[in-house]
């Protein structure tokens, strides 16, 4: 959809001003020696994809692994000497908790951070090293959310927001400023989006600079609040489904970033979860980067319509703090997407040499089999039976329907 057209009930002189380049080059400047200029790679696969160069603009490597350090850091760096000495509070299950922690350590202000009682233990074992006190509260992150203004309230602590605030919008628009020298011939930018503190940063950089490049969001097919939103000329609240991209899980567009995304951004794309997955399995095999699922959603959206986007294309992987359980089971999400897993059940005589008959048929179909459970004793089985699950690894689609045909041939009665 185009967001210009979907907005225009926010003035826009108001859009334009909440948050200038000027603006953004004093966070820049600010951030000089903290942030670092992270690099920009390029993709060779993506490249060919596409048809025009491809460039990945890496804020997985950014310090604390996120661009959140931006953010933050220019938010607290702007308060008072009265509210500094109140210390910060924030609320966050990841990137903007290190990015809180470790912003406020380097500024000598006290900070609290809570997080979900469920929040992944390297995480908060991150924040806490940082310097931050940790606080687990509630299970979602609304209760965390509630917990932390609540403590501000009683404290006088600065609630620190992770998205709806200026300062955070002009400190995470330097990236912009950094994709524009690093790649002066980009035509198309493509970032994540959650709450919109990122996108409308870097939108206020780029189109002040450059308004012929197009500046295009994705948010996760199960919590993509902006398309409603830019609709209905207003941030609508939604109730976000499960999703691997917890990083871009928002349930309300901020404010101030709303004003600027409707009157600035050129497009909101969603993507599956088989996408997401798909892309941060590229992520890691083909650009050898570890990439959270947020910080994948520009490349998926890219390989989900390569003919959809004007290059040269700068995809801005945002962060790459993902607990190693949860990249586990993407991964494994990833490669059956990909064609390249399979799993099945099926029933098969108990009588000796009945599984090595079965391992035989898929030895000369040429599958790697991970795993094997072998069950004898279930109620629903008769008394000649067993039931066997099998995990696979195959070379794509194609070799993996012919696994399938391979068992069913032989007689097999497969249930996926």
């Amino acid at each position: 959809m185009n967001c210009k057209t979907a907005a225009m009930t926010y003035d826009k002189a108001a859009a334009v001003s909440s948050v200038t380049l000027d603006d953004v080059r004093g966070a820049q400047k600010m951030l000089s020696g903290v942030a670092r200029m992270t690099a920009m790679e390029g993709s060779r696969h993506l490249t060919r994809l596409l048809g025009c160069p491809v460039h990945f603009k890496c804020e997985n490597l950014q310090r604390t692994g996120s661009f959140k350090l931006r953010g933050a850091y220019v938010r607290i760096a702007g308060l008072l000497p009265e509210e500094r000495a109140a210390g910060v509070v924030a609320a966050s299950a990841g990137n903007h908790a290190q990015g809180v922690a470790h912003a406020s350590s380097l500024l000598g202000v006290r900070s609290t951070v809570f997080m979900p009682v469920g929040a992944p233990l390297p995480k908060v074992a991150a924040t806490r090293e940082y310097g931050a006190e940790v606080r687990l509260h509630g299970h979602v992150v609304d209760e965390t959310l509630a917990a932390a203004q609540e403590y501000a309230a009683e404290t006088g602590a600065v609630f620190i927001h992770p998205f709806d605030h200026p300062d955070v919008v002009a400190g995470q628009g330097t990236v912009g400023l950094e994709i524009l020298e690093q790649c002066p011939e980009v035509r198309t930018i493509v970032t994540g989006v959650g709450g919109g503190g990122l996108i409308a940063g870097l939108a206020v950089a780029v189109k002040s600079l450059r308004p012929d490049v197009r500046v295009i969001g994705v948010q996760a097919e199960g919590a993509a609040a902006y398309p409603p939103s830019l609709a209905s000329g207003r941030p609508m609240s939604i109730e976000p489904r499960a999703t691997m991209a917890d990083g871009i899980k928002v349930g309300r567009p901020g404010d101030v970033p709303f004003r600027i995304v409707g009157d600035l951004v050129d497009e909101i794309r969603t993507v599956t979860e088989d996408e997401l997955s798909s892309a941060l399995l590229h992520c890691l095999e083909r650009a050898k980067l570890v990439v959270e699922p947020a910080g994948a959603s520009p490349v998926a959206a890219l390989m989900s319509d390569p003919g959809g986007f004007e290059g040269p294309v700068v995809a801005l992987l945002s962060g790459g703090n993902v607990d190693p359980l949860l990249l586990q089971r993407i991964l494994r999400h990833g490669m059956s997407a990909a064609g390249r897993y399979l799993a099945v059940r099926l029933r098969l005589t108990d009588s000796p040499g009945a599984l090595a008959t079965l391992l035989g048929v898929l030895s000369v179909a040429d599958a790697n089999v991970l795993d094997v459970s072998h069950v004898r004793t279930d109620p629903r089985l008769g008394l000649t039976e067993a039931e066997v699950e099998l995990q696979m690894e195959t070379k794509g689609p194609e070799h993996r329907t012919q696994v399938h045909a391979a068992l069913l041939e032989a007689g097999y009665r497969v249930m996926e």
